[in-house]
Formats: structure tokens, sequence, C-alpha cells
């Protein structure tokens, strides 16, 4: 018995525990007042278990991947400039945004293998985190992060209209693998990735992506020739392989 509460308290994300328990107390109260009311009040605690559920998964471990860093729904792919908190040089990078509504597991992971260079928190709106504007004016943790090769990655966790906690586990100087649990962000939210622009993409607008799974692109890929803001108009480019 204690070995399968072991288990059911590590599935849970740490920061899910206090609001489980207070749904669980409203549900008492409300119970004690009606059935009817006792049993939305335990669907309402069903949910909130059910979001902050913190499930393992099967890691790719091929070196110079980028893995999805959340699930949810690719909702754009975009040359962007580095988030402005960083102080990088205003070279485009390439930019893939992926959307967690209220149903995604909103543990958040990291991309791949590397060390912390630096972490930025950005207090801003809250404004639906599925309009591209989210980017640039919504409250956000950024990170930036260098492979072994170094390369310069950057992840981003971003809070939506319903979202009001960023958590990032994260410190500078901290060497970490692709996969790891580092973070989550509460209730509904974004992500953004961002990684060197001529690298190829394996993932298309719309496709719903699983986070330490899904593999978003390969470092070790590249194309022969820069790629251009029209060049996102071509479909082949990030045909789902």
């Amino acid at each position: 018995m204690l070995k399968n509460y072991s288990d059911w308290t590590k599935s849970i994300h740490k920061e899910g525990f206090i609001f489980i328990l207070i749904f669980a107390a409203v549900t008492f109260l409300l119970a004690s007042a009606s059935s009817l009311l006792g049993w939305i009040g335990f669907f309402a605690t069903a949910w909130c278990a059910f979001f902050f559920r913190n499930p393992d998964r099967v890691v790719p471990t091929k070196k110079g991947l980028i893995i999805s860093p959340a699930d949810g729904l690719v909702q754009a792919i975009a040359l962007a400039k580095p988030p402005v908190e960083l102080n990088m040089p205003e070279e485009e990078m390439l930019r893939v945004s992926i959307f967690l509504n209220v149903f995604n597991v909103h543990v958040n992971r990291v991309p791949t293998d590397g060390k912390i260079v630096s972490l930025h928190y950005h207090p801003g709106k809250f404004f639906n985190a599925s309009l591209d504007k989210a980017s640039i004016h919504n409250e956000r943790q950024t990170v930036l992060m260098e492979t072994p090769e170094e390369e310069k990655i950057i992840f981003v966790q971003i809070a939506g209209l319903i979202a009001r906690r960023i958590v990032c586990d994260l410190e500078e100087g901290m060497e970490v693998k692709g996969g790891e649990r580092f973070g989550i962000i509460r209730f509904g939210s974004r992500m953004d990735v961002y990684f060197p622009k001529n690298t190829i993409v394996n993932v298309a607008i719309g496709q719903t992506v699983i986070g330490g799974e899904t593999i978003i692109a390969d470092l070790t890929q590249k194309f022969k020739k820069q790629i251009a803001a029209e060049d996102l108009n071509d479909k082949n480019l990030f045909e789902v392989r």
C-alpha cells in the first residue's frame, strides 16, 4: 500500500498537492451541503489531480536533438529575434511555439543536453498564450543554454490568459540533459524554443507534440542555405518525418 502511495505521489508534480488538498476540502464542504455539489467538487478535484500529473517519458538519446519542452500543439514556426532580456545579437533564430491547453501535461522539460548560461524572469501581461504577441508581452521565464557543441538554445515559459505562476527549478551553471523535468506553468500556457535558423525542423504547425519525447529538430541536420522568412511558407520545409 505504501508503495502504491509513493508511486501516486511521484506521478503528481509537487506544485499540485496544495491545490488538490484545497479542492478536496472544498468538495467535503460542498458534499455536506448537497450531494450534487459534492459530485461537482469531486470531478473538479479529479481534474486538478489530472492537471498536475507528472508522467514519465521515453526520452530520445541521440546527441544534438531538440526535444519538445512541453506537451501541446505547435502553434507557430517562425524566424524571430532572441528575447530582448538576453541582450544577444539581433540575429534571427528559428522559433517553435507550443500552446498548452488546460488538459495538457504542464510539466516542462529541458530541450537538449548542455549548460544553463542565464535565466531571466520578465513580468508582463497575460494575453491569450495562443497569440503571437504573447512571446513579447506576456509574463515569462527565459532560459539560455549552450550545448556541448557551443550552439545557443533558448527556451521560454510563457504565462497565458489563465496561468498565473511560472515555476523554474534551473540555476545558472547547471549541467542538464535533454528531457529532464525543470518546471511547470499553471494553468494554460505556452513554451517557445529557439535554435539556429538553418536547422531542419521535424514538426509542423498544427502537430500535437509530447514533452520529452517528440523530436522538434536535429542540430546535426542543417539546410545548405540560410532560410528566409518567405521560406517558412513552404510546407515542405516542415513535413513531419
